[in-house]
């Protein structure tokens, strides 16, 4: 079984995990049937919109007017984009040094000026003022409006503007939290509670990457609650202040892939708060967070409701995400499970703030649809319609409903019609306004976020991306030339007729995506598990000998080459079609010939059909029709591309079938015949690909498939009648390849070669830890680090390191090394034998000379090699390539940048690199100096994307062209010009017919 445990076969949870997938407009359409509002209610929620929102927009805020500040510097204007980055980073850097680049690299270019006067807030322009300043004392130029200034204080230079700026951010951000501990926060509190506000206190942190993070704040929760509960003073979960817990924070594993860790040690963790919170009889209200991990959390919550120990307390409450599709049948199931336990529920009904990243996923996975409304009308009528639903059920729900939006807000109330027992909520530092006039006449609880200013970053940016938005509520409200009846227009006046962002199958133009799994779904996995069962492994395949391969290739050829683009390309299509119908028996055949796990399987099949569908529309563009180019009158020239003949392609174990079909299928699309050699230890799954390329197609002897070690693949290369070789292995295997090709006689024949390389991650003490440690993670030790991409060598400033290092050890502490069959597993075993004893080797050397950061549990024995991570010599790199799941980490000095990027450059690969920085400036000059084929910026270095990553190296990391590229295609073909005078019969007949006219 891919989990240890099965799944409950609950009807109404069954029905949550199929609106996932349903087809949005159709499901907005019962949205809005749902809401129950007649035609005079309606009218008469405009006319309150209205109301509310002309109120708000004369109401004269505090000093710190916050949501004038994100309506005049929202995210559509380059200074927006800069105060987010600012925000985001400059508080938690470390060092001076990379403060300053910070500070230069992002206000010095903004147009601050353009931004002065525009408000009618105080607060606003004194802030203008002061970002004026500080751009004119860094720029280098001398068109500042503040020139004036700058030469009376110049002199104090960067350090000053550094004090100023982060004491700025630091006000910034102060209004986004209650406090920076629960004392503090406490304290601010009592001001808004005089003015008729309740609170929810919410310990800022972002998911825990280690047990040690996820302890930690399982202690801030606890802590919190018994001070929420010591100045309640009785008043009761509904009435009094209550707290706020996100499951990611208490677990580091808060994932479908963990899920019975996750219920043996999660559940108690939140049972454990929830007492706490019941002895001092406040609210504890679990957080939504991403739609992968909705499933997972419901388990959780059904055993926290199905706790005797917690009867009679009210005090439970989650949150809903509007932005879900599965929010109403959610509703539903939370009804019949209040109902079942004799509870009331606490449900915080808000619009959802992943939307963008919900969207990214989707995208990438290639799920059949997204789990959120693309639209703001749809997520708005979604709204309304769970609101219906929560008010029509007052035994099971006391509804909370989180909004910023005035039409929101005034629906909400004709539907509660007299109704009391239910409140408004907010979040603190926004909203004041449109809410200041209302608290006296409803109950109405802030979101209150404590924390340190580490901790608020991350919830910063995110409040500052939604309200920084276009469209937000709170951003339009601000704007004065938008008339009020725009900003309250009722979503239910103009249904959706569609989706607004293309399906994740539509994502390319001329091709169709590869269709992934959802392998956070139950009903996907238990669908999956069935049709991997217990398949035999199949027997070894036949081998066509490699002369009589290469004999009835060449034989075939001209008719092959002669079929057209067009013809070849829906055969490859068909194929593509045939993988994703096939797709269990190749994900089989990945875990158990080449050890991959069920998230690498999946990806390796994915890529294969995206392979065979980019190369099929890469063809048509590229040799469909022939080229005209320009030329004098009286001539036609023409360009045709063609196949060479015979290619030779030389695949490696580690993508045994992306990378086998990513050759064949590039080399058939232009043309070619061709015998293809996969590694010896995967010919299985070489053979499965082309058995399914048959089935489309192919013909027989166009593909051949000869199967052997070195000496077969030296016969195939070395004969005479091949045209070409596509390779992938090692760079010394490369090198006996060309040489071999450049002993022969004959016409000179082209290698297309990717080889090995000695990948380095830069990072400075400007980018955000916690992603720097999810993409070394990724990067390093997926797939047992047995990818070409993978990361090798961790080039880190110090200041980071600090930060990093115990992180980094916590993390690898919670790597699971086991079965690849399981889900639960992270990192399955190495390929072979030799492989294995290559890694132990290196890693003895490694424990003579360099200090161990962590290792992974586990792993050893048989094939597995548990992951680990070195610190190394200041700035050195490892001296070749090791195959497998070792990191190396060498700090850099904070004047070192230079030197980072030289040792880089020095190893003579440049396959991928990584660079983790918030400094623009840093990120250019370091694209500017390495000489590397891949660079991912703030992300992971792995998992090249066909068509939008083109993934090859350069130096000692290979030939090119880049596989999966819009220049793929050329070096398999050969170029054909004809050149015709159209003029031979005495004149050019076009250009004297029009010379006629």
């Amino acid at each position: 079984m891919i989990l240890a445990s099965a799944f409950a076969r609950d009807p109404g949870r069954t029905a949550i995990r199929q609106m996932k997938a349903a087809d949005e407009p159709s499901l907005v359409r019962v949205l809005a049937r749902a809401v129950p509002l007649t035609a005079d209610q309606r009218a008469r929620v405009l006319s309150t919109a209205r109301e509310l929102a002309e109120t708000a927009r004369h109401h004269h805020p505090h000093l710190l007017d916050l949501d004038g500040f994100l309506a005049e510097y929202r995210l559509s204007t380059p200074e927006g984009v800069t105060l987010m980055c600012l925000a985001e980073a400059l508080l938690r850097i470390p060092d001076s040094g990379t403060q300053d680049l910070l500070i230069k690299d992002k206000i010095g270019s903004a147009h601050w000026e353009d931004h002065l006067g525009h408000s009618p807030s105080a607060f606003v322009n004194a802030s203008t003022w002061a970002l004026m300043f500080g751009a004119g004392l860094v720029r280098l130029d001398h068109d500042s409006p503040v020139n004036a200034a700058r030469s009376l204080v110049g002199r104090l230079g960067d350090a000053m503007v550094r004090r100023a700026l982060i004491s700025a951010m630091g006000v910034l951000g102060r209004q986004f939290v209650m406090g920076r501990a629960m004392d503090e926060a406490l304290a601010t509190a009592e001001g808004w509670e005089a003015k008729g506000y309740r609170h929810s206190f919410d310990m800022l942190g972002e998911a825990a990457r280690t047990e040690d993070a996820a302890r930690h704040y399982a202690g801030a929760y606890a802590d919190a609650i018994a001070r929420v509960g010591h100045v309640s003073a009785g008043r009761g979960p509904l009435l009094g202040p209550g707290i706020s817990v996100k499951l990611s924070a208490l677990h580091p594993r808060y994932e479908m892939a963990q899920r019975d860790r996750v219920l043996a040690e999660l559940t108690p963790r939140l049972l454990e708060l929830c007492h706490l919170a019941r002895s001092v009889n406040i609210g504890l209200t679990v957080d939504a967070e991403e739609a992968d991990r909705l499933d997972l959390s419901l388990d959780i919550i059904a055993a926290v409701l199905a706790d005797p120990a917690l009867s009679g307390w009210e005090g439970f409450g989650l949150a809903v995400q509007a932005y879900q599709k599965r929010a109403r049948v959610l509703i539903a199931w939370l009804a019949d499970q209040a109902r079942s336990t004799s509870r009331r529920l606490m449900v915080r009904l808000v619009k959802g703030a992943y939307w963008d990243s919900e969207i990214k996923r989707a995208q990438e996975r290639g799920l059949s649809g997204y789990p959120v409304f693309t639209t703001k009308a749809a997520t708005d009528i979604s709204y309304l319609a769970c609101a219906a639903d929560l008010l029509a059920a007052p035994d099971a729900f006391y509804p909370q409903f989180a909004t910023h939006n005035a039409h929101t807000m005034a629906a909400v109330m004709e539907m509660a019609g007299e109704r009391k027992d239910w409140e408004f909520q907010r979040l603190h530092g926004m909203g004041e306004a449109l809410y200041h006039h209302l608290v006296p006449m409803h109950s109405c609880r802030t979101y209150a976020p404590v924390g340190s200013h580490e901790d608020l970053l991350p919830y910063l940016v995110r409040r500052l991306l939604e309200n920084g938005a276009n469209t937000s509520f709170v951003n339009r409200l601000s704007d004065a030339s938008l008339p009020v009846e725009r900003l309250v227009s009722d979503p239910l006046d103009d249904l959706p007729r569609g989706g607004a962002i293309p399906l994740p199958r539509d994502l390319f133009p001329g091709r169709r995506n590869s269709a992934g799994l959802d392998l956070a779904d139950p009903a996907e996995l238990m669908a999956l598990d069935q049709s991997l069962g217990n398949r035999p492994l199949p027997p070894l395949p036949a081998s066509d000998p490699p002369t009589q391969a290469i004999a009835q290739a060449l034989a075939a050829f001209p008719a092959w080459d002669g079929i057209g683009a067009d013809a070849r390309a829906v055969l490859l299509e068909r194929a593509a079609d045939l993988f994703e119908e096939h797709r269990a028996a190749l994900m089989h055949l990945a875990i158990v010939e080449a050890g991959k796990t069920i998230t690498d399987a999946l990806a390796e099949v994915r890529e294969a059909v995206d392979f065979l569908r980019f190369y099929a529309a890469e063809s048509r563009r590229l040799l469909g029709a022939a080229t005209p180019l320009p030329g004098p009158v009286g001539e036609r020239n023409l360009l045709t591309l063609h196949g060479r003949g015979v290619f030779v392609c030389i695949s490696p174990w580690n993508f045994p079938l992306a990378i086998f079909t990513g050759q064949v299928a590039a080399a058939l699309a232009c043309g070619n015949c061709v015998v293809a050699k996969p590694a010896q230890q995967t010919p299985r799954m070489a053979a499965e690909a082309v058995r399914l390329l048959y089935r489309a197609g192919v013909p027989r002897d166009v593909l051949h498939l000869c199967i052997g070690g070195p000496d077969t693949g030296a016969v195939l290369v070395e004969h005479p009648d091949v045209a070409g070789v596509a390779f992938t292995g090692s760079t010394a295997t490369a090198r006996r390849i060309h040489r071999a090709l450049a002993a022969k006689d004959g016409p000179i024949v082209p290698l297309i070669a990717e080889t090995g390389g000695i990948n380095a991650m830069i990072v400075d003490s400007s980018a955000q830890p916690d992603q720097v440690l999810i993409d070394v993670m990724e990067s390093a030790f997926r797939s047992a680090g047995q990818r070409c991409s993978a990361l090798r060598a961790l080039l880190i400033q110090r200041e980071a390191w600090v930060k990093l290092e115990p992180m980094l050890a916590g993390a690898l502490r919670e790597v699971v090394v086991g079965n690849p069959a399981l889900l639960s597993t992270d990192v399955g075993p190495v390929i072979d034998g030799e492989a294995i004893e290559r890694l132990h080797a290196h890693a003895r050397r490694l424990d003579g000379h360099a200090r161990l950061v962590a290792r992974a549990p586990g792993g050893e024995g048989g094939l597995f090699f548990a992951p680990r991570a070195y610190e190394i010599a200041e700035l050195t790199m490892p001296e070749s390539e090791v195959f497998g799941p070792i990191l190396h980490v060498a700090p850099w000095r904070s004047d070192q940048l230079d030197a980072a990027i030289d040792a880089v450059n020095a190893t003579g690969y440049g396959l991928t690199l990584g660079i983790h920085s918030r400094v623009d400036a840093t990120i250019n000059h370091i694209l500017a100096r390495t000489r590397v084929g891949n660079v991912y910026v703030n992300r992971s270095m792995i998992g090249a994307v066909v068509g939008s990553q083109p993934f090859g190296g350069r130096g000692l990391s290979g030939t090119g062209p880049k596989a999966g590229g819009p220049n793929s295609l050329s070096r398999y073909a050969t170029e054909h010009c004809v050149s015709i005078n159209t003029a031979a019969l005495g004149g050019d007949a076009a250009l004297l017919a029009a010379q006629t006219r």
